[in-house]
């Protein structure tokens, strides 16, 4: 993954106690995600979780979701300590390890996944690593598995609220290649990749969450 200056709003991850690390964003959005999760993941199996950040997000998944054995990945080491934090005492989350699902050939390493899950890292990466990472996780997943995608996005090549527009503008300002990526052009290229989208879910914050599934070949 291309180390890219971001705005200082973009990963804002403050210290709190025993080691872990607290995103705002997180603490706003995880009850949200779990509610989302329990609706569209399944309920058994192994789930992997892409860019784990803090941590914050798969301890809340993983109380929500007991029979899914969780993968938390991290290309940053601090956050990774961050993350075992959290999950010290969670008996079905994975000590965390290191991933860059931008490169090419992850997969092999994380085969017969039943969910795969991303929170909010397509709008810091660009267009031709966010093709790549889906392309990988498609080939990651076990057939009939489920990939849930959230973040910031444009709908039909629009911004559409005041916020998303400064929050945009920033990141094209520090690295034009980053930014909102555009929803149609998610959907289609997930479409592409053996994915098929069941549902785009409006979300809090004017974010969406794409729920695709892979299909049986």
């Amino acid at each position: 993954m291309t180390k890219r200056p971001l705005p200082s709003n973009a990963s804002v991850a403050t210290e709190g106690q025993d080691g872990r690390l607290i995103a705002p964003a997180a603490t706003r959005n995880a009850e949200a995600l779990c509610d989302l999760l329990t609706q569209w993941a399944p309920t058994t199996g192994q789930a992997l979780e892409i860019a784990s950040g803090t941590g914050q997000h798969v301890s809340a998944f993983a109380q929500a979701l007991l029979g899914l054995h969780w993968q938390p990945t991290e290309v940053e080491p601090d956050r990774r300590a961050s993350i075992d934090a959290y999950a010290t005492d969670l008996p079905n989350v994975a000590d965390a390890v290191a991933l860059d699902a931008t490169a090419q050939g992850w997969h092999e390493a994380f085969a017969d996944q039943n969910l795969i899950v991303l929170i909010n890292l397509v709008h810091l990466i660009s267009w031709q690593e966010t093709q790549v990472l889906i392309a990988e996780t498609a080939q990651a997943l076990a057939p009939e598995g489920r990939f849930i995608l959230y973040g910031p996005f444009k709908r039909s090549g629009q911004l559409t609220s005041d916020g998303d527009h400064r929050f945009h503008s920033a990141l094209v300002q520090q690295d034009p290649e980053i930014g909102y990526k555009d929803d149609k052009d998610i959907a289609g290229w997930m479409a592409g990749q053996n994915l098929i989208v069941l549902d785009i879910v409006e979300m809090p914050a004017n974010n969406l969450a794409f729920v695709a599934e892979k299909t049986v070949t």
